[in-house]
């Protein structure tokens, strides 16, 4: 049965073209040349019978027969991996990595962690915080938390929380403006922003029906993080996602000055894991304390 398998190295070579669309990045990350790359291609679509690219004049495109292959080949690839992962050592296979964005980490998985490696003290954690979408097939990343739409290629995810948007200040600036009765009144107020934040504070307005004749931009900040963090300290109000202030409104340290004014936004948060991982013993482990974890969020937040 095995002697109809195509060889390892065309698909390595397919894989790393496919994902990045390119031969020439495929021959670098595979540290070969382009001509190589090509050969291993060439050879794969003889031996499956079909082309796997349309190559155009600049750029080369998957074929419906290329993308479907490149995804059983980067989950079985990505499986493999795995496995010899596994049979490297003990330090191997009790170590995990979970991936985040810096404001999801900084505001509500660090925090939480310590429940995480309590329940599982067989495995050493280590928290991976960046605001790019990691490669899941390159053996990494166990697993990885992001904000986004739902939609990720070449991977597996499930949404594990929704976000809202509302107005919120530390009480101390609420009581220092003349305590904020209504919406309109935040036109007098310092407005903190989240730069490339999609619900911005313009669709709150318009969803709270509050027309401004000036609209002035404020303070702005790479993270949401940053932004509550300017919250907190009393410098204005910021447009808090419903996730990253929860904390900090049950503890006081924050206000949601018109909780019933909650704008839905289109993003949440995903659990994203390699193709074919979902039953895998690290993946399960994360996604059980995770729903037990949002569970008791979501209660606490009301």
């Amino acid at each position: 049965m095995f002697d109809r398998l195509p060889p390892l190295q065309t698909l390595r070579a397919f894989e790393a073209t496919a994902r990045l669309l390119s031969m020439t990045l495929a021959a670098e990350e595979l540290h070969v040349t382009h001509g190589a790359v090509s050969r291993h291609i060439k050879t794969l679509e003889n031996h499956l019978g079909v082309p796997l690219f349309h190559r155009l004049t600049r750029r080369i495109v998957l074929t419906d027969a290329g993308a479907e292959f490149h995804f059983a080949v980067a989950r079985l690839l990505g499986e493999l991996t795995r496995e010899a992962e596994s049979l490297r050592g003990h330090d191997s296979v009790a170590s995990m990595t979970i991936s985040t964005s810096v404001s999801f980490a900084t505001k509500w998985l660090a925090p939480r962690l310590h429940r995480f490696k309590a329940m599982h003290p067989e495995l050493d954690v280590h928290l991976d915080v960046t605001d790019r979408n990691v490669d899941m097939d390159d053996g990494q990343v166990d697993a990885a938390v992001r904000y986004g739409g739902g939609r990720y290629p070449r991977v597996q995810s499930e949404r594990i929380l929704e976000e809202t948007v509302t107005p919120v200040c530390s009480p101390a600036y609420r009581d220092e403006v003349g305590g904020l009765p209504e919406p309109a009144s935040l036109i007098r107020c310092t407005l903190l922003h989240e730069d490339r934040m999609l619900a911005n504070w313009e669709q709150w307005f318009a969803y709270a029906g509050v027309v401004r004749s000036r609209k002035g931009r404020g303070p702005a900040y790479s993270h949401g993080s940053m932004a509550i963090e300017a919250a907190i300290r009393g410098e204005g109000v910021a447009l808090g996602r419903s996730v990253l202030v929860g904390d900090d409104i049950a503890a006081g340290r924050l206000v949601a000055l018109f909780p019933d004014a909650r704008l839905k936004v289109e993003r949440g948060y995903d659990l994203v894991y390699r193709a074919g991982n979902r039953d895998h013993p690290k993946v399960s482990a994360l996604r059980s304390w995770l729903a037990a974890e949002v569970q008791s969020f979501l209660v606490n937040a009301g």
